[in-house]
C-alpha cells in the first residue's frame, strides 16, 4: 500500500549513490525534460534545515544559493523566507514517524536519538506550466522538496495558499523517491505515495501516479547511472526561467501570425519561433543589465548577418533601437514596414565596419562573421558588448579546420569562439538557449577583463592572434570559460613574437584580414536543383536504362491480382559502376554540385532508391502504406501533392507503371494531372 513502483538498477561504474542525487537535481531544476507539459522550474530558495523537537529550524540555517559544484545561479529568495516556510510545514506534519505519514521513509538519522539532529536540505521550487493552444497556461505551482541524504530519499510536498495567504501542504499529492542498496552492484529506486487513493491529477504539474511510476521513475533510474557529463551548460542558466516563460508566451502570441504569411522557402514554424525565443532571451538579458547598471534607456544593437530580419523586427517593436545588416535582401523584409531597420550590405571586417555608438552586436547564425563579432565589438568601443550564437563552422579566413579528435566538432568550435572572446578581453559567459535547433549554445560578452588604458595592448593581442590562426600557429586553450585572458595573451606573444611584420601591421589599419570573403549576394543552389530539366531527365533516363538492361528481365510477383507477371525491376549497381557509364562532360557537370550523382538520383526518388551506396529502381508495390497515425500536417501535404506530377514509369518504363492508376500517387497521363496547391498558396500570399 503506497508503493507506486520500484525498479532495480545495476551500477557497474560506481555511480551510485552520487548519481541518484544528480538525477534528483535534474528533476528539480529541469522537470520539462521528463514532463513535457512544463516549460521549466524556478528554484526560489534552498538551504540546510534541521528536524528538531517541535519542528524547529537549525540555528545554522544555510544562506540560500545554488550549488557551486554545478555552477547554478544564486537563488533570488533569502534564508528567512525558507526558514519561515519550513516552520509552517513542520507544524502541519504529524510529529511521529519522523514527521512523515507511513509508508514514507521517515526523516531520521542512524539511531533513534538522531531525529533530534537530523540534517536535511530543503529546496523550494515553482513549477511553470506550458501554455495551451486552447487558452492561457495553468497557474504556477509551488513545491517543497526535502532531501534526506542519509536515508537516500527526497520527499515532495506540494504547497497551496489558503485564504490567509499562508502555505498549506496538499497532503493527497505528497510523494517520495527512494534509493535503497540491495547487494553487490544492485540498487532499488522506487516512488512511494502515502495516499494513492486520494491522488489528484491535473495532467500538468500533477501527472497521474502511473506516470510517476513509469515515465519519471525510468528517467531517474537512467540518469542515476549515466557517467557521461554534459558538454554544455544548463539551458537558460543566466536568466530567470519564470520570466522567460512569461515573456516567450507573450511574444509567441504577438508574432504567431508570421507563420501564416511567411514568403521564404524556409520552414516558417522553426524560424519564427526560434527568433521569438532568441528575442525573449535578449530582452530579459538586457532588462537585467539595465537593473544592474541603473539604466533607463533601452540598449541599442546591430544584428550582423541578420538573414530574414525577424529578430531585428521583434527587438525594434519591443522598443530597442537598432538595425540589421545582411549581404542579401530577403522577400520578407518588405512585410515589416519602415519601423524595422534593415540594410543590404556586405560586411568586411575592418575599420570601416565599426559601431562605436552601439551597445550590443548580435551574431545569430552569422556564418563567416561568427569569430569576427567579438573582434568587431572589442574594437568598436570599450562599452560595446556582444551576443553570438554559432552555427556553421568558420574561422577568420574560411572554413574551420578541426585540430582535436577528443572533442566533438561542435564542442571544439564552441571552444574556439569562446577563446576569441577571451583574446578580445571579454569576460565570456556561455549559455544554452531553448530553441528548435541542434546548435543552441550562445556566448555573451558583457564586461571586460582589462581597464580602458590597456586598449592598445589588447588590440595588438587580437591582431597577433588573428594572424596566428591564419598561419596555423594554434594557441591551445582549455575549454573552461573561467580562464584568464592574460594567459592567452602571453601564449600568443610567445607563439608569434612581440612584433607584427611591417606589411601586416599596415594592412591591419584598414581591412583586418586581406582575402576575407563574405558570402555571395546571390545564393548559389548547388544541390542539383538548379540544373536544367532536360539535363536531369537525360541522366535519369540513362541510369534507368543502364539498370534495366544490366541483367535479363526479372519475374516479379504482382501484388495487385496475385498473378505472376513480368515487370522488369532491373539490377542494382554501385554508384561507382553507374558513374563509369556516364560521359565525362556529364560527370564534370555533376561534380560541380554538392553531392553530385548521388544527390541527383536521390532527388529523383520517384524513380530511384539509393541504399548503402547502391542504386535500385524503385518498385512502388513494395512501398509501405502510409500509417493512419501520420501527423495531420503530413497527411494534408500528401493529399495536396497527389497526381500533381506525371508518373515516370507510365511514360518511360518498358512495362509501364507497376501500380494501377488509382493506386499510383503520380498521374498516368496529362488528363489526370491536378494543379499544385503550392501555386495557389503563393498566388494567395
Amino acid at each position: 500500500m503506497g508503493l507506486v513502483r520500484a525498479v532495480s538498477v545495476r551500477d557497474g561504474g560506481a555511480a551510485l549513490p552520487r548519481g541518484f542525487w544528480t538525477a534528483v537535481r535534474v528533476w528539480l531544476e529541469k522537470p520539462q525534460v521528463a514532463n513535457r507539459r512544463l516549460c521549466g522550474a524556478a528554484i526560489e530558495a534552498e538551504g540546510t534545515v534541521a528536524l528538531g523537537e517541535g519542528g524547529e529550524e537549525s540555528p545554522s540555517f544555510a544562506a540560500v544559493r545554488g550549488s557551486e559544484e554545478q555552477g547554478e545561479r544564486v537563488a533570488p529568495a533569502g534564508a528567512a523566507e525558507l526558514g519561515q516556510l519550513w516552520r509552517e510545514v513542520c507544524t502541519q506534519l504529524s510529529p511521529g514517524h519522523g514527521n512523515l505519514p507511513s509508508p514514507l521513509t521517515p526523516w531520521a538519522g542512524p539511531d533513534p536519538r538522531a531525529e533530534l539532529r537530523a540534517e536535511l536540505r530543503a529546496v523550494l521550487r515553482t513549477l511553470l506550466p506550458r501554455s495551451s493552444p486552447a487558452g492561457p497556461p495553468a497557474p504556477p505551482m509551488k513545491e517543497l522538496a526535502v532531501q534526506d541524504v542519509y536515508n537516500g530519499t527526497v520527499t515532495f510536498l506540494p504547497l497551496e495558499k489558503n485564504s490567509e495567504g499562508k502555505y498549506e501542504i496538499k497532503k493527497c499529492n505528497i510523494y517520495q523517491i527512494q534509493l535503497v542498496y540491495i547487494k553487490d552492484e544492485e540498487w532499488s529506486i522506487s516512488v512511494v505515495a502515502p495516499f494513492p487513493e486520494d491522488w489528484f491529477s491535473d495532467g500538468i504539474a500533477y501527472p497521474k501516479l502511473a506516470w510517476l511510476g513509469s515515465e519519471l521513475l525510468s528517467k531517474v533510474a537512467k540518469w542515476s547511472v549515466e557517467q557521461k557529463p554534459s558538454e554544455f551548460k544548463s539551458t537558460l542558466s543566466l536568466i530567470s526561467v519564470a520570466k522567460y516563460s512569461k515573456v516567450y508566451q507573450d511574444l509567441k502570441g504577438k508574432y504567431k501570425e508570421m507563420v501564416k504569411v511567411w514568403p521564404e522557402v524556409t520552414d516558417p514554424e522553426k524560424f519564427v519561433y526560434e527568433d521569438v525565443a532568441i528575442a525573449t532571451y535578449l530582452l530579459i538579458l538586457w532588462e537585467e543589465e539595465r537593473k544592474e547598471k541603473g539604466l533607463t534607456k533601452k540598449q541599442s544593437f546591430v544584428d550582423l548577418g541578420c538573414g530574414n530580419g525577424l529578430l531585428v523586427h521583434i527587438l525594434n517593436n519591443e522598443g530597442h533601437s537598432g538595425r540589421g545588416i545582411d549581404v542579401r535582401r530577403r522577400k520578407i523584409w518588405d512585410m515589416y514596414g519602415p519601423e524595422t531597420h534593415l540594410e543590404e550590405s556586405a560586411i568586411v571586417p575592418g575599420d570601416t565596419h565599426l559601431f562605436p555608438d552601439t551597445d550590443w552586436l548580435i551574431g545569430n547564425h552569422s556564418d563567416e562573421l561568427t569569430p569576427w563579432i567579438p573582434v568587431i565589438a572589442a574594437r568598436s568601443s570599450y562599452s560595446c558588448r556582444y551576443f553570438v550564437l554559432p552555427c556553421c563552422f568558420f574561422d577568420f579566413y574560411g572554413k574551420y579546420s578541426r585540430r582535436q579528435s577528443k572533442k566533438t566538432q561542435y564542442r571544439e568550435y564552441l571552444d574556439f569562439v569562446g577563446q576569441v572572446g577571451f583574446i578580445c578581453g571579454f569576460n565570456v559567459e556561455e549559455d544554452c538557449l531553448r530553441i528548435p535547433s541542434t546548435k543552441r549554445v550562445s556566448f555573451i560578452g558583457k564586461s571586460r577583463t582589462y581597464p580602458p588604458t590597456e586598449h592598445a595592448l589588447i588590440d595588438k593581442q587580437i591582431t597577433l592572434y588573428i594572424n596566428n590562426r591564419q598561419t596555423c600557429a594554434v594557441v591551445v586553450c582549455d575549454r573552461k570559460v573561467a580562464c584568464n585572458h592574460k594567459d592567452h595573451s602571453d601564449d600568443v606573444c610567445k607563439e608569434a613574437g612581440s612584433e607584427l611584420p611591417k606589411n601586416e601591421t599596415e594592412t591591419a589599419g584598414t581591412i583586418w584580414m586581406p582575402g576575407f570573403q563574405p558570402r555571395e549576394k546571390v545564393e548559389q543552389i548547388r544541390n542539383c536543383a538548379s540544373l536544367p530539366r532536360d539535363f536531369v531527365d537525360d541522366v535519369v533516363l540513362s541510369v534507368a536504362n543502364l539498370l534495366l538492361n544490366a541483367t535479363p528481365q526479372k519475374s516479379c510477383y504482382d501484388m495487385n491480382d496475385g498473378n505472376t507477371n513480368t515487370w522488369n525491376q532491373g539490377e542494382s549497381l554501385s554508384l561507382k559502376e553507374v558513374a563509369e557509364h556516364l560521359n565525362k562532360e556529364t560527370l564534370k557537370r555533376l561534380k560541380s554540385e554538392y553531392g553530385g550523382l548521388q544527390t541527383l538520383l536521390k532527388n529523383n526518388h520517384q524513380v530511384f532508391e539509393v541504399l548503402n551506396g547502391r542504386v535500385h529502381i524503385r518498385d512502388w508495390r513494395k512501398e509501405k502504406p502510409s500509417r493512419k497515425t501520420k501527423p495531420e500536417v503530413k497527411r494534408r501535404l500528401s493529399a495536396e501533392a497527389f497526381k500533381t506530377r506525371l508518373c515516370w514509369f507510365f511514360s518511360h518504363h518498358p512495362d509501364g507503371c507497376s501500380l494501377p492508376s488509382e493506386s499510383c500517387p503520380y498521374a498516368h497521363g496529362t488528363e489526370e494531372l491536378r494543379q499544385s496547391q503550392k501555386i495557389k498558396k503563393k498566388k494567395h500570399i
